[in-house]
């Protein structure tokens, strides 16, 4: 086995390699000492004998005899040295394992953290990489280490367990259960065989109880066999008639009984199969986003909607009469003071009136016990935002002006009541120029106090002995509160619009970009530009198996180019195999200088965006995140119809060189019998002349200039044949120049007075210069081709025409002549684009040169039709891409 370090070269050649999904099996226990480790190894050595080839990627090293004995006689890789703040810590070496690629590994502690410099922060997020590159993994882990059952642990045994792994890990494993009575458990612990002495009596008197530990096996027993009724009947929610969508709610103010209600949805939605999201729903009070909800959510499997809106029931009926949500789980504080209730409905109570035909599990939970020790601080935040001098300074200048003004107009006739409206103006104001409810509130609460010292007789007194002015102040206090509410919730909305209408007005914008765009490299230019643009940072894009790699034209200045080495592209890689985000800011390859975004169309990744992000710049904030994946979704679809666009361009050109090939076969069929019958026929005449003398000098002559003129018709059609040859046959395309019209032209019209020196043409030309955008050589073979169809059907001895009409980007060249009506429709049923075979006939004009006229003009771009003019004029008009010279 090679077991040499991985360079960035050949991890980057690895990872460009296909692989298949490998196997994972978990030896699953209920807590430390049962023989998980024993049991694991104890297999591997049954899989040696099998022939498979079997390492040992890392097992944790145990003051065990009997497991480390196992150890002998399987290929220990070497593990990986750490610096841990100046510690050399040992690990798992997940380059080593890719690069030797055995058929087994065996990684101890599936929940374990890694060291911060490791490439992933979880030891479960390594072993899936291994199971991506083909390679079988043998791991063990215990039941209080699975994300859904953190909580009931936890109620169980007293401890909160931090190193959790997301259940939908487990979805395609094989399970072993581990199973030891909890009192031969105890034993062993005693005797040593578990941990040292000053460790074991600790665990004797924490975790270490009879109670404890046969709650833990309990839950281990039920949830392997939830996993095999899971795995072993994965068909079974359809069978039973169940077909379910299960909803939570992500709140920000209620982050414990949040956290117990995604997990109990969790456990439920994986034991019955059924599609569940979390709504993550922001108002005017949740400015703090709690990222480690949605985390925790996403974790555990759900399909997390964040929805911006001030009307919480009225977002949750509508998102599950619009989903078709049959399960809403919810919180039940049990211990609700009687107050509360009285003036704050439930919002169970609000949803159980709304939603008839929904089922709503409440989950009964103790207040005290779930909240925080620092409420009061996550209260206040809620409740009044961050504290800031400026809003402190701004309410106390609006305050003492509102006082000096009314100071100065008391006395001269202006009423209490206008004074009154004055304070409710500055609490407007107060609350449109600060953030979050306390300036607005304690705006309104100093104006009654400032009203009723300075102008409430006795004044300087906080005493009212003025009959009414009591209530007087009680309505100023709650009109106060009121408008300051309704002014905070108007500015939320404001800006909450203002944001979702500049989205909507920058996707509006990228979209068009798109649609002016003609090839996949510009809609990859576009994107790499708009987010440099946007974000002010560095942009990458890699697509087409990294062999291009689109940088953004608008690099930000003074920032350094970030993304432009061997390593990041080998994150890239990374993010574009395994199809999810790396680099920083995320828990794969943290130490990246960018973050890598994968583009993906119809489960195959197409594209990966990379994201500049120095030390001088912060990480991505989730907003900018938002956008990013927003634009990285209207990039996929971009990308797919150029894709399309491109296959569309591919038949089309397909079938326009079978239609080509065809129409060439035809008329050459046609054309080429005619003047090849006639030569043979006049030879033949002459050589039989030999013995009879029939033939006079003079028909001999005939017969010779009929044989010249259709060895000359040969010749010509050669040529038409040969200017093929210059059209591309993969893109149906010409190489064209800016040429003027007056000399290709020219040179056509002196072709067919070589060969028709008698004929009548009169030419009209604009006086301006023309220049057209053409291969010279095939438009003078067009020109000639028409000109001489027109003279060889045209009525006896009549004038031919050729004028030049100037339009706007555009140039038409006529050429007219008097013919049979009918010619109309033969000329038209060539020149159309339709699928059936077009009847070519020689003798109507209808052969070879004007199939190559139709092929040539195609290629370049332009149209070429017929028309009647009159009762005998048949114009054929030809339009090309041309200008009037400057």
């Amino acid at each position: 086995m090679n077991l040499k370090k991985m360079s960035a070269d050949e991890w980057l050649q690895q990872v460009k390699e296909e692989k298949y999904p490998g196997k994972l099996k978990v030896f699953f226990g209920y807590a430390a000492g049962v023989g998980k480790t024993y049991a694991m190894l104890e297999e591997a050595h049954d899989q040696v004998k099998l022939g498979r080839d079997v390492a040992v990627g890392y097992v944790e090293p145990h003051t065990r005899p009997e497991t480390t004995a196992l150890l002998d006689g399987l290929t220990l890789l070497p593990k990986k040295m750490y610096d841990y703040k100046g510690i050399q810590l040992e690990d798992f070496d997940l380059d080593g394992a890719l690069l030797c690629h055995p058929d087994l590994i065996l990684v101890d502690e599936l929940a374990h953290t890694n060291p911060e410099t490791a490439r992933n922060k979880k030891r479960y997020q390594d072993i899936e990489e291994l199971l991506k590159a083909g390679i079988d993994v043998y791991t063990t882990v215990n039941v209080q280490h699975i994300e859904s059952l953190n909580d009931v642990v936890e109620e169980m045994t007293g401890v909160e367990v931090k190193e959790t792994v997301p259940d939908v890990f487990f979805s395609e494993s094989s399970l072993k259960v581990i199973d030891i009575a909890a009192e031969d458990l105890l034993e062993r612990l005693r005797l040593g065989k578990i941990y040292q002495k000053a460790n074991t009596d600790r665990a004797l008197q924490n975790f270490f109880i009879p109670e404890k530990l046969n709650l833990l096996r309990g839950l281990a027993i039920q949830k392997a066999a939830d996993h095999i009724t899971i795995n072993e009947n994965k068909d079974s929610s359809k069978l039973m008639g169940i077909d379910g969508k299960f909803l939570s709610l992500i709140l920000g103010d209620e982050v414990a009984l949040t956290k117990r209600t995604l997990r109990w949805t969790a456990r439920l939605s994986q034991l019955l199969r059924v599609q569940w999201f979390a709504l993550n729903i922001k108002t005017e009070d949740s400015e703090d986003d709690h990222p480690e909800l949605v985390k925790l959510a996403e974790k555990l499997g759900a399909e997390v909607i964040t929805i911006e809106s001030y009307d919480l029931v009225e977002t949750i009926v509508s998102f599950i009469k619009l989903q078709g949500i049959t399960d809403l789980v919810l919180g039940k504080n049990v211990t609700l003071p009687w107050w509360k209730k009285v003036f704050r409905t439930p919002i169970e109570d609000k949803l159980f009136d709304e939603l008839n035909q929904t089922e709503i599990h409440l989950l009964p939970y103790d207040e005290k016990e779930l909240k925080p020790k620092n409420n009061w601080l996550v209260m206040s935040k809620k409740l009044f935002g961050k504290f800031r001098f400026r809003d402190l300074t701004t309410t106390f200048l609006l305050l003492v002006v509102t006082t000096l003004i009314s100071l100065t107009l008391f006395g001269s006739g202006f009423g209490d009541q206008n004074i009154i409206i004055l304070y409710l103006l500055m609490v407007i104001s107060v609350s449109r120029v600060t953030k979050g409810y306390l300036w607005s509130t304690l705006s309104s609460i100093f104006s009654v106090i400032l009203f009723n010292w300075f102008f409430v007789y006795p004044y300087h007194s906080l005493t009212v002995l003025k009959e009414g002015y009591p209530f007087t102040l009680v309505f100023m206090l709650v009109v106060g509160l009121i408008v300051s509410n309704i002014m905070v919730r108007m500015k939320a909305s404001a800006i909450s619009s203002a944001r979702k209408e500049q989205q909507i007005q920058m996707l509006y914008d990228l979209n068009r970009r798109y649609l002016l765009t003609n090839h996949l490299q510009e809609v990859l230019q576009i994107t790499a530009t708009y987010l440099s643009d946007n974000l002010n940072r560095d942009i990458f894009i890699y697509y087409q198996e990294f062999d291009e790699t689109v940088k953004s034209l608008a690099t930000p200045k003074k920032q350094p180019v970030l993304l432009e080495n061997k390593e990041e592209t080998a994150i890239a890689h990374w993010s574009f195999i395994n199809q999810k985000e790396a680099g920083k800011g995320t828990d794969t390859l943290a130490g990246a200088k960018g973050r890598y975004f994968p583009v993906i169309l119809k489960g195959e990744t197409v594209a990966v965006i990379g994201v500049g992000v120095s030390a001088e710049n912060e990480l991505l904030s989730e907003e900018n995140l938002s956008f990013i994946r927003l634009v990285v979704v209207q990039m996929a679809i971009a990308i797919e119809q150029k894709l399309l666009q491109q296959e569309k361009e591919t038949i089309h050109i397909e079938k326009e060189k079978e239609k080509t090939k065809g129409n060439l076969l035809r008329a050459v069929s046609h054309d080429l019998r005619t003047p090849l019958t006639g030569i043979s026929g006049s030879i033949e005449m002459i050589l039989n002349d030999k013995e009879k003398a029939k033939l006079t000098e003079i028909d001999k002559e005939n017969l010779l200039l009929g044989v010249k003129k259709d060895s000359e018709w040969l010749l010509r059609m050669i040529e038409n044949l040969l200017s093929i040859t210059r059209i591309d046959t993969q893109k149906m395309e010409v190489t064209t120049s800016e040429e003027v019209l007056d000399d290709v032209l020219s040179a056509a019209i002196q072709r067919l007075k070589k060969y028709y020196p008698t004929v009548e043409l009169e030419v009209t030309l604009p006086e301006a210069l023309i220049l057209v955008q053409v291969d010279p050589i095939l438009m003078e073979q067009v020109v000639f081709n028409l000109l001489e169809n027109s003279v060889r059907y045209r009525e006896k001895d009549s004038k031919i025409y050729l004028t030049v009409e100037e339009g706007k980007h555009k140039v038409k060249l006529h050429v007219l002549n008097y013919g049979e009506t009918k010619d109309v429709a033969y000329l038209n049923k060539l020149f159309e684009d339709n699928d059936e075979e077009n009847v070519v006939d020689s003798k109507k004009g209808l052969g070879i040169g004007l199939s190559i006229v139709k092929t040539i003009v195609s290629a370049h771009g332009g149209k070429i039709y017929a028309k009647l003019l009159n009762e005998q004029l048949i114009d054929v008009t030809v339009e090309i891409k041309g200008r009037r010279e400057a």
